[in-house]
């Protein structure tokens, strides 16, 4: 008889209920704690840092919309402005800024004399310092648009000067005026006298989007009308050619062009161009619509055509993007009820993609709109004082752009330059809001669910 060696008996395998969590479970709903988390943190710390933007930018750019005007009683004296008395306008068109400024010192003479006696130490020149270098220019449009009016006294608002201005407005104080050499205590004393008799006050400031750029001596002059005007000029040029160029391509690549090595080598060259920093367009335009084609520098005209390029990548690839997102049993029905090619694209296909392709094209407008390397390339930062004409010869006027304008402000010394180029960041940051709200809209309006 054998001895069998009994077995050793296999442990009893640990039994879980589905009610109870084991260790991994745990590990795996930490893990998805976490990570949901970093999300929860990123999107916060993305707020964050809009929000410190955007405060930044408001808290220096909101001045610029307000500025500060001085009431004052002018005498349009015959003797200085038409020695003739004939009233001809030819005569008044030979009259310069020198001709008109005494009688500004005249009027300010009187503020000195009227207000200006407790202040130790005022003199007329101080109160002429007040007012702006433009209130000249002001004075001597007005008598050439009214010269009936020669002989008479008349009441004017004149901008006040720039360190005045920042004065109402927080960026000037005492403390800091005793360091600067452009205003002094008592210029701040006659100008809380001023506004305590109603001769000076801060408003809301309409020739900030109207009015053109301005010297450095005048930067309380300084506006954005031609900048706005420019960068008009130069999406409407874009609209015109990059959309239809851009679709049209869209297309014939994705509905009609054959598939083989050159169209490979197009679709991959266009997805490069995409990628291509802006300055390099810049470089091409310059040398292309300038040197070759020898276009006028600094007009909408180049701006638009360089922008056009720089756009084109953009609209092809989200026109393509929207084309391929219609079902293909769009066009399986329409080939197969008797339908064109050409009928299927343009009757079903395109307006099914509509909604992505407007979308596509007005980000692509919004992208252009602040691009300023490829401006700068082509002359746009020249300082332009005439408002372009109406199109089509308004695109060939000299212009400049809202980006660059900003660009152009921030490299001057005055601090008010830079109250203004914040605020012109704040009418761009509209212009783009308002062109990615319309493409929200668009996309709402006209998509179509599957």
């Amino acid at each position: 008889m054998t001895d069998v060696t009994a077995a050793p008996a296999s442990p009893a395998r640990k039994t879980t209920s589905l009610y109870e969590v084991s260790a991994r479970t745990r590990r795996r709903n930490s893990a998805e704690k976490r990570f949901r988390l970093y999300g929860l943190s990123a999107v916060l710390l993305g707020l964050m840092a809009l929000i410190v933007l955007l405060s930044s930018i408001l808290s220096q750019g909101m001045p610029a919309f307000r500025q500060t005007y001085v009431v004052m009683d002018v005498e349009l004296r015959a003797d200085k402005l038409d020695k003739n008395g004939n009233r001809d306008p030819a005569d008044l068109a030979k009259l310069t800024t020198f001709a008109v400024a005494p009688l500004i010192k005249q009027a300010t003479q009187t503020v000195a004399t009227e207000l200006g006696d407790d202040i130790e130490g005022l003199n007329d020149k101080m109160v002429g310092e007040m007012i702006s270098k433009e209130a000249p220019g002001q004075l001597l449009r007005f008598v050439r648009a009214n010269p009936d009016l020669i002989g008479t006294t008349q009441s004017f608002e004149f901008l006040a000067n720039g360190r005045v201005d920042g004065y109402f407005k927080g960026r000037v104080t005492r403390a800091s005026a005793e360091l600067d050499n452009n205003i002094s205590g008592q210029q701040l004393d006659l100008a809380d006298a001023m506004v305590a008799e109603g001769m000076m006050e801060t408003r809301f400031n309409w020739a900030f989007l109207t009015a053109p750029d301005a010297s450095d001596q005048r930067p309380e002059a300084a506006g954005l009308g031609v900048a706005i005007l420019g960068s008009l000029y130069m999406m409407m040029v874009v609209l015109c050619l990059a959309l239809p160029i851009g679709v049209a391509a869209s297309i014939y690549l994705e509905e009609f062009a054959p598939q083989n090595w050159l169209t490979d080598i197009i679709e991959v060259n266009i997805s490069n161009l995409a990628a291509v920093p802006s300055i390099v367009f810049g470089i091409l335009g310059l040398a292309i619509f300038i040197n070759f084609a020898h276009l006028p520098q600094s007009a909408p005209i180049v701006g638009g055509l360089v922008l056009t390029l720089m756009t084109l990548p953009t609209i092809i690839i989200s026109t393509r993007a929207a084309l391929k997102s219609v079902p293909p049993s769009i066009a399986d029905a329409a080939l197969g009820l008797g339908a064109s090619k050409m009928q299927t694209v343009f009757h079903h296909i395109l307006p099914l993609a509509m909604p992505g392709i407007l979308t596509g094209a007005i980000i692509g407008l919004a992208q252009a709109l602040g691009e300023t390397a490829p401006l700068l390339l082509i002359g746009m930062v020249a300082f332009v004082r005439e408002y372009p004409g109406a199109p089509p010869e308004g695109l060939f006027d000299p212009a400049t752009a809202l980006p660059v304008q900003v660009y152009n402000w921030t490299q001057r010394s005055d601090p008010a330059f830079f109250e203004r180029a914040s605020g012109a960041i704040i009418v761009l940051l509209v212009f783009l809001v308002l062109m990615n709200t319309l493409a929200i809209i668009l996309r709402r309006r006209f998509e179509r669910r599957w």
